[in-house]
């Protein structure tokens, strides 16, 4: 998995409640291409009209917003299925970080396991950025993981909190079986403690009948 220490890119707004996991990775895309590719098709439904051509009214076909690798969105972002590939889908088009509200539970999940940093924030701040966004003549802004904190297209910083062990793995690039493996003296330790105090739990039964 990817570090992730800092980010210094366009981000774009986009203002849309209850985006689910379907407009950001339609179904029909999940067979037939590999993660690597799904990034074409992050939303599809929205990026893309009827007949194939660039919808220009949707914020990520602007060019001051093509290559945004933070998006500030709406509540609920991630709602619906439970499919991890819709994280992969916008890792693959180049977003690292998302602001909002508030996720679906699952996607939140998916997106920390596979180095995609989700960021709450009230509402109103959510909104405040989103302007900044519009109304600046560069749509840049720093989202600093080691000192949790973001920094506006107008120069203003604000703080956001996150979990320290989601943190921490995001910041060594590790997911959940790396940070597990952190933890393997401790867990042979255990096992240890544990065979001698309940040696029948680790008992198997011979091929062909039963434990003795």
């Amino acid at each position: 998995m990817e570090k992730f220490t800092q980010v210094r890119a366009v981000a774009a707004p986009l203002m849309k409640p209850n985006i689910d996991t379907d407009a950001i990775i339609p179904v029909k895309r999940l067979i037939g291409y590999q993660r690597h590719e799904l990034g074409a098709f992050a939303f599809e439904p929205y990026r893309f009209r009827a007949d194939g051509s660039e919808n220009p009214d949707f914020v990520l076909n602007q060019p001051r917003f093509r290559d945004a690798k933070i998006l500030v969105t709406a509540e609920n972002f991630g709602c619906g299925s439970s499919r991890e590939s819709a994280v992969w889908a916008l890792m693959a088009y180049g977003l690292r970080c998302i602001i909002a509200p508030g996720f679906g539970d699952i996607f939140h999940n998916n997106a920390f396991q596979n180095g995609l940093l989700l960021i709450r924030l009230p509402r109103e701040e959510v909104d405040r950025i989103a302007e900044e966004l519009a109304s600046a003549p560069s749509p840049a802004m720093t989202v600093d993981l080691q000192s949790c904190t973001i920094t506006t297209p107008a120069g203003r910083q604000t703080a956001y909190e996150i979990d320290g062990e989601r943190r921490q793995a995001l910041l060594e690039g590790r997911d959940e079986i790396a940070m597990t493996l952190l933890r393997d003296a401790e867990i042979d330790a255990f096992q240890r403690r544990d065979r001698a105090a309940r040696p029948w739990i680790y008992q198997t039964a011979p091929r062909g009948g039963a434990a003795a």
